[in-house]
């Protein structure tokens, strides 16, 4: 009976959401640059840049060029997989700019354009056969 009610407590109970590492401060204004090397990417189109191995230290940005369909759809994990391929650990040179809404700051992340070796990185996921659906 013991083992019967553990069970049924840890199937009844919540899944526990993976929140991202990022926690380093946003960038608040259009134009502003920052760089960094990729550190972590949460989806087709979210990542984290930093120079330091501190999560304290990144700066997570929405890709402002690329709308990667969301993380459950049936392509998400291959699309965060595609960025991770072409950016991870990989140095970004990334602008802060305005979204649709006018704002640079939206869900706890910076919308920024960001380059690798002076490509834009909506360019790149288009080219290795992304696709864009996201929101």
């Amino acid at each position: 009976m013991k083992w019967l009610l553990i069970t049924a407590g840890l199937l009844l109970a919540p899944a526990v959401a993976r929140a991202d590492p990022c926690e380093g401060r946003l960038p608040a204004r259009a134009g502003e640059a920052f760089e960094g090397i990729v550190r972590y990417v949460g989806d087709g189109d979210s990542l984290c840049v930093g120079d330091a191995v501190d999560p304290a230290a990144w700066i997570e940005v929405r890709l402002s060029d690329f709308d990667a369909p969301e993380l459950h759809s049936a392509t998400g994990r291959a699309d965060r997989d595609r960025l991770a391929r072409l950016v991870a650990r990989r140095r970004l040179d990334c602008v802060a700019v305005r979204g649709r809404n006018g704002r640079v700051i939206v869900h706890d992340r910076v919308i920024a354009s960001c380059r690798l070796n002076g490509r834009r990185v909506g360019d790149l996921l288009r080219a290795a056969g992304g696709r864009e659906g996201g929101n």
